[in-house]
């Protein structure tokens, strides 16, 4: 650089030139493309997306700094069902074999679609896994299919609703995955309504805890789910259907009310579990677990104990 500075003093003419190369680049306005863009300013830059933010201002905070109790499931959320805020997760976007808490898609789509007092006929059985027992050529309405779908967990059910959508099966799963869509369910995909294992069949804790409490604010939904025992009857009540739900922890743990069991080989031990306590409501989602029972209670009774619920727009002013 010396050696640089020490030639232009040496060379007058070349010192001129720089100086007015430099006089041009500060003083001379530039003119290229960017420059003389003519944006309209009564369009929008960006584009605007509908987002609905809570409403709520209470919020779940840890008040005694206790972790959450150590779980053996390959993904597991808790998630406060008002302001969605996550109170505990482990690989929250894994994307996992759901199992049965496939049939928590399978019973929004029937209830979307179907009226419960649609008779349905029973043309085909399916045979794996679990079964309400259904009959070949038996007629019974989608109400009691969906108590056959949601407490005893019948994969034979959850057949019966696909198989009467208009376009059978293939149109029923293509609204389940449509409705996935609908509530940007992103990282979740469907290829049946049982849930029975299959490659592209999967989600994540994250998805079905938002899913779950999308399910819970229907009422003939959250009235199934709560319900430990319940006989059912075809149309001219020749044939019975005693079912009783799969979830042990129905019935055993405060304020819970649902909402679906799964299992297979592959999958694990699934459970998704809705619990209010006074006006407080969470969600927790278990996936590939070794006792899903056990960690759920665990993971409800320690969301419970150890946060507490402020009002945080109060909080900011203090």
């Amino acid at each position: 650089m010396d050696k640089f500075i020490a030639f232009v003093k040496k060379t007058p003419y070349l010192k001129l030139n720089l100086i007015l190369a430099i006089f041009v680049l500060i003083f001379i306005p530039a003119k290229n493309y960017y420059l003389n863009l003519n944006i309209d300013q009564s369009s929008p830059l960006v584009r605007p997306i509908n987002i609905q933010s809570s409403s709520t201002s209470e919020y779940p905070v840890n008040h005694t700094g206790i972790l959450a109790p150590y779980i053996t499931a390959r993904s597991a959320i808790v998630v406060d069902v008002n302001s969605k805020a996550m109170l505990f997760n482990k690989n929250q976007d894994l994307k996992l074999l759901p199992a049965s808490t496939t049939k928590i898609m399978t019973a929004l789509i029937a209830l979307e679609v179907f009226d419960l007092d649609d008779v349905v006929k029973i043309d085909s059985l399916v045979t794996e896994g679990q079964s309400m027992e259904l009959e070949f050529h038996e007629e019974i309405t989608v109400e009691n299919l969906l108590y056959g779908l949601l407490v005893q967990s019948g994969n034979d059910a959850a057949a019966a609703l696909a198989n009467y959508h208009p376009q059978k099966e293939a149109g029923f799963v293509k609204a389940m995955n449509h409705k996935l869509t609908e509530l940007n369910l992103t990282d979740t995909q469907f290829q049946n309504p049982t849930g029975l294992d299959n490659y592209g069949h999967y989600t994540t804790v994250h998805d079905l805890s938002l899913l779950a409490a999308h399910a819970m604010e229907n009422p003939i939904f959250r009235k199934i789910v709560n319900t430990q025992n319940i006989t059912v009857y075809n149309v001219d009540n020749t044939i019975t259907h005693e079912l009783e739900t799969i979830n042990q922890l129905l019935g055993a743990i405060k304020g819970l009310k649902g909402v679906k069991t799964g299992w297979t080989e592959l999958a694990g031990e699934c459970l998704v579990t809705y619990t209010k306590r006074g006006d407080k409501e969470i969600i927790t989602v278990i996936l590939g677990s070794l006792d899903r029972f056990q960690e759920s209670s665990l993971l409800i009774n320690w969301a419970f104990t150890n946060h507490q619920w402020q009002d945080l727009s109060e909080a900011s002013h203090l």
